[in-house]
């Protein structure tokens, strides 16, 4: 009977364990703008030398003096940490907001650091140039951690996780309907994926150090780029740099950042055929060539194709970094009349790829749907006919289907429940819908009415509403909404 009991409750022990393991990592991504502040000659340097203090005793803390009974974690342990670890790393990554030259209050240090970590890209501050170079550096790097994913990171670095749920850990992290293994363990998938990333984001950084770029802002947005975070070292966003060759760097690599790194993956093994005759692949790019078309024909219509940029790379610009949920601008486009904005809303919704960095319910899902609804559109002619789903050639299973539909109910279920919660907290209507569809597709391009405040002015509730539908997003609603259900807790 003890055996069983054990089985069935929470290792909250092994937990904690792996959690202080986390933070111990979380400390050592520190270092970078500590580093930074160190090279610039920043006073921020003590704040981030107390939170990587604080951190980095924490975690050893938690990883020597808790000692489990036994080290293994089923499927419940997976969601629980999975979920746990992107608030924890909020927690203690808002620690130099509080402390720096510039301090935020609590919940706006919280709001910044969870913004980061899940690459929505919202942003408290107003006057980003007069931050310091290592609150600049923490912000992107954040983004670019949260991007390819905090446990997916952790599983490439402590293959110990391959025995105790990994895998479990690596379903409720990484965005998708299906996931798949390229290597035969779990670490090594990770290993492969976090190697891709890696390299991208250096050669990203090394094309943008060529043009009008200093090192420092070529790699800051290096990794809110790779990431489709957003963070920019500029208040004005890539428009500081006025230059086109920025435009079409970032525009290539917010692209890849939105394509199954799977995919990337065997492309880069020769396997290119996987890339080519991939269904979801195809309609991303055919996607955005509509949506290309459809502006082009209104910039035309209006007669606001005024130069070569703005006729040719800044739609384009604009287009990529909505459908894969980056959120950099370059031009105001909500002068362009309500069809534009509602292409847009269009891409914010369903994102990119699955597996990608991207937010929003993807448009792998879009794929299943548009499917599906042709399926049954048929059978209400002809009821008996049998007809299946089929992505890639292959057969989809009726269950994956039916999660499909769930996921997308669910998904504008969640956008309305947090619209709702919104307004009852004292926002407007408009602002409280588009926020919360803002933050649960992880886009960040949050609406505040011509408030000259911004993020700020809005009441503290409201910063831990978003806060929530951010991580909620992020870990695509059922990773955080099980842990809300009597059975998730029930032996």
């Amino acid at each position: 009977m003890s055996s069983f009991s054990n089985t069935q409750r929470v290792n909250f022990p092994m937990l904690l364990k792996v959690l202080g393991w986390l933070l111990i990592i979380e400390s050592m991504f520190m270092a970078v703008p500590l580093l930074t502040c160190a090279i610039y000659r920043e006073h921020d340097f003590w704040a981030f030398l107390i939170a990587l203090a604080v951190t980095l005793c924490s975690g050893m803390l938690m990883t020597f003096c808790i000692r489990p009974t036994h080290s293994g974690m089923a499927k419940r342990e997976g969601f629980l940490l999975t979920a746990l670890v992107w608030v924890v790393f909020s927690f203690f990554g808002l620690i130099p907001f509080l402390l720096c030259d510039m301090p935020l209050r609590f919940t706006d240090a919280f709001f910044e650091t969870m913004s980061g970590f899940t690459t929505t890209g919202a942003s408290i501050y107003t006057d980003i140039d007069s931050l310091s170079h290592g609150i600049n550096m923490w912000r992107c790097l954040t983004q670019w951690l949260g991007g390819m994913g905090i446990i997916l990171f952790t599983l490439a670095v402590l293959p110990m996780l391959n025995h105790s749920g990994g895998m479990q850990m690596f379903n409720a992290e990484v965005t998708g309907i299906t996931h798949e293994k390229l290597r035969p363990r779990i670490s090594q998938t990770a290993k492969s994926l976090w190697m891709i990333y890696f390299v991208l984001t250096a050669l990203v950084c090394g094309l943008l150090w060529i043009g009008p770029m200093n090192l420092f802002d070529s790699l800051c947005h290096a990794f809110s780029t790779m990431s489709t975070g957003g963070f920019s070292t500029r208040t004005a966003s890539i428009g500081a740099w006025e230059s086109n060759y920025v435009k079409i760097i970032l525009t290539i690599f917010m692209f890849l950042g939105g394509v199954n790194f799977a995919l990337i993956y065997k492309a880069t093994h020769s396997n290119w055929k996987s890339l080519l005759h991939n269904d979801t692949f195809m309609a991303y790019i055919k996607l955005i060539i509509v949506a290309y078309l459809a502006v082009l024909l209104v910039i035309c219509h209006t007669g606001s194709a005024f130069s070569f940029s703005r006729f040719i790379i800044d739609p384009l610009f604009q287009i990529v970094t909505t459908i894969t949920s980056t959120g950099l601008t370059v031009a105001d486009f909500e002068t362009l009349g309500s069809f534009v904005i509602s292409v847009l809303l269009i891409l914010m919704f369903f994102g990119a790829c699955a597996g990608s960095t991207s937010g929003g319910a993807k448009i792998d899902r879009l794929l299943f749907l548009l499917k599906n609804t042709n399926n049954e559109l048929y059978r209400s002619l002809h009821p008996n006919a049998i007809r299946s789903v089929r992505i890639n050639g292959n057969v989809v299973s009726p269950d994956i289907v039916e999660k499909v539909i769930a996921f997308l109910c669910i998904y504008v279920m969640v956008i309305t429940v947090g619209g709702i919660a919104l307004s009852a907290c004292g926002m407007t209507l408009v602002d409280a819908f588009f926020n919360s569809f803002s933050c649960v597709s992880n886009t960040g391009l949050v609406s505040d009415t011509g408030n000259t405040g911004g993020l700020q002015v809005i009441p503290d509730i409201c910063k831990w509403i978003l806060s929530m539908l951010m991580l909620t997003g992020r870990l695509e609603l059922f990773t955080v909404l099980i842990l809300f259900t009597r059975a998730f807790w029930d032996k």
